[in-house]
């Protein structure tokens, strides 16, 4: 099983990208999926979820209204699309997979992790 990050990359504020997380998981559309960041010297934080269908989403309230999660389970791939960047945004994010949108959102229950990649917001 492997969960793999990319589309990090440095931005100025206010600048927009956008994340991907390929997954190599057989069960990948009975999976709902998340995204955690995790700043130095913090500790790793909830982002947002989606549920298996994609028809529930979660965000934490720091970035409702700017980021959108989304997949693709023909494409075994979950999207993160971040807009209107702060330099608070500045982390290592990272998308993880559980049993279901509960799980990840109230339970911090996951099955499975992927590895970061990284975003930087300038000021």
């Amino acid at each position: 099983v492997q969960l793999q990050a990319s589309g990090g990359g440095l931005v100025q504020a206010g600048g927009s990208l956008r994340l991907s997380c390929a997954a190599s998981i057989r069960t990948f559309s009975d999976l709902a999926m998340g995204w955690f960041r995790q700043a130095p010297g913090k500790e790793r934080e909830f982002v947002a979820a989606i549920s298996w269908g994609g028809g529930s989403t979660y965000y934490a309230d720091s970035v409702k209204g700017r980021f959108t999660v989304s997949r693709d389970n023909a494409k075994n791939t979950v999207y993160l699309q971040m807009n209107s960047l702060k330099p608070e945004d500045t982390a290592e994010y990272y998308c993880a997979a559980g049993a279901t949108l509960g799980h990840i959102v109230r339970d911090k229950i996951i099955d499975y992790w992927g590895k970061g990649t990284q975003v930087t917001v300038s000021s």
